[in-house]
């Protein structure tokens, strides 16, 4: 019974932010606008809402959100860094570099979890994931402070990963 109940959550919640992403489009609340929304997206959502999400509501619970709302602080505090860091090596482009991939395994369990610590490593300046196997990152980084792995991973995913964690592992 959980298990059905699981799918139809995962389908609501994508049902759910397809009519969000649908409204937004089209900005009517005329009828036929209506209609032709539910229909829709209620067909996509039908057909992909397995591969769409993985959690559907159980995202909102309460003390994920408090852990989502951390996991922003801590991506915003190090995009802020990040872009000074950046910032300083194109406005003085004398100020040494040091590019080259690195290597770092990952505690993460879930592949959405380390989908997301991927793409939040891409999304800060200066380092970019390069691939993804198993439990191991591959990051090209603009300007590598070490070669130690233990090293490199408290640099790039450490403050994002004890978050994931909390929000995806549990």
């Amino acid at each position: 019974m959980k298990n059905k109940a699981q799918k139809w959550g995962r389908f609501l919640y994508t049902w759910l932010i397809l009519m969000i992403v649908w409204y937004s489009y089209t900005v009517s609340l005329a009828s036929a606008e209506l209609i032709t929304g539910i229909i829709v997206t209620g067909l996509i959502a039908a057909l992909n809402f397995t591969s769409f999400t993985h959690y559907g509501f159980s995202l909102f619970h309460p003390r994920r959100i408090l852990y989502i709302l951390q996991f922003s602080f801590v991506f915003l505090v190090a995009l802020v860094k990040s872009n000074i860091q950046v910032a300083k090596i194109v406005i003085n482009p004398k100020l040494p570099v040091n590019p080259g991939i690195v290597k770092f395994k990952t505690t993460l369990k879930s592949d959405f979890a380390k989908m997301v610590l991927a793409n939040t490593i891409t999304l800060t300046p200066g380092t970019l994931t390069v691939d993804l196997i198993g439990d191991e990152f591959y990051i090209h980084w603009l300007n590598m402070t070490s070669h130690d792995e233990a090293a490199i991973y408290e640099d790039i995913a450490a403050d994002f990963e004890k978050v994931l964690i909390k929000i995806f592992d549990k």
